[in-house]
């Protein structure tokens, strides 16, 4: 367990969203190489948490398409699911206070042998089983760059008691036990400070080095990455194919905003969940 993953390559050509209170994003084009980190950014109300959805299988588009290492959305989205993993999205992957690091990691684990892997997986011995388990955890544990003895009670540290930094990096490595080829995190920076933030971009630029393609929300992306811009921008033409799409200079003018404005982002998301179908 461990290693380098093998990504996948991620496109979309005039993406858009229609929810209850109109079009969540519309007129999405850009294309990233597996193994890239792409960066969602977009101003209040754009939807940002929508199309990390939609890219990841988990909500259903209805305007243009996309494609997720050769599989089309939204034809196929339990396809792209089956590839792609999703954390720290609100109302989706959200950590229960009460139960300890440890749980979540084993009941993850367990989730995992018995819905992503094979039948024949399922039949090993059981001591096998629980050594592939540790071996799982170990490694997301590690590529989310979670070190439970520097936890205040180690792994039975209650998520409550952890700092949003730490949750972040929980969240991840639960994403991170199956071995996804896409990884789709949300409200990246919310939260954070600079110094925090900057520790977390680079975790996120080692998974992507290590194969696995990234989608993260953000209200600011850092250089180097493959910017989309949920931005209000007129639908593409399906017949012109246009190059990934650069960051918008608006942004709020605060941080207590850019706060604001991806919490609403999380509102909005579960509207069009309801709305649009999540998977």
């Amino acid at each position: 367990m461990g290693g380098t993953v093998a990504g996948v390559g991620v496109t979309a050509l005039g993406l858009g969203l229609e929810g209850p209170r109109g079009w969540a994003f519309r007129g999405v084009s850009f294309e990233a190489e597996p193994g890239s980190l792409i960066t969602i950014e977009g101003p209040s109300g754009t939807g940002r948490t929508c199309l990390l959805l939609a890219l990841t299988g988990r909500m259903k588009s209805t305007e243009g398409t996309a494609s997720v290492g050769g599989t089309a959305l939204p034809k196929r989205m339990a396809a792209v699911r089956r590839v792609s993993a999703v954390a720290h999205v609100p109302g989706v992957t959200d950590l229960e206070p009460a139960l300890t690091v440890a749980e979540h990691l084993h009941e993850r684990a367990l989730l995992q042998r018995r819905f992503g892997d094979s039948l024949r997986g399922l039949l090993r011995p059981r001591a096998e089983r629980k050594s592939e388990e540790r071996l799982r955890i170990d490694a997301a544990l590690k590529a989310a760059g979670l070190d439970l003895a520097s936890l205040p009670k180690g792994s039975r540290t209650a998520v409550r008691d952890l700092e949003r930094p730490e949750a972040l990096r929980l969240s991840l490595a639960l994403a991170l036990i199956g071995r996804p080829q896409l990884l789709g995190v949300d409200d990246t920076d919310l939260k954070l400070s600079d110094a925090e933030r900057a520790e977390i971009w680079a975790l996120l630029k080692s998974v992507a080095e290590n194969g696995t393609t990234v989608v993260a929300v953000c209200s600011e992306a850092p250089a180097g990455t493959v910017v989309v811009s949920t931005g209000p921008t007129e639908p593409a033409d399906p017949g012109e194919p246009t190059a990934p799409t650069d960051a918008t200079d608006e942004a709020p003018a605060s941080r207590d905003a850019q706060e604001d404005v991806q919490e609403s982002d999380g509102k909005e998301a579960a509207d069009a969940l309801a709305e649009a179908g999540r998977a």
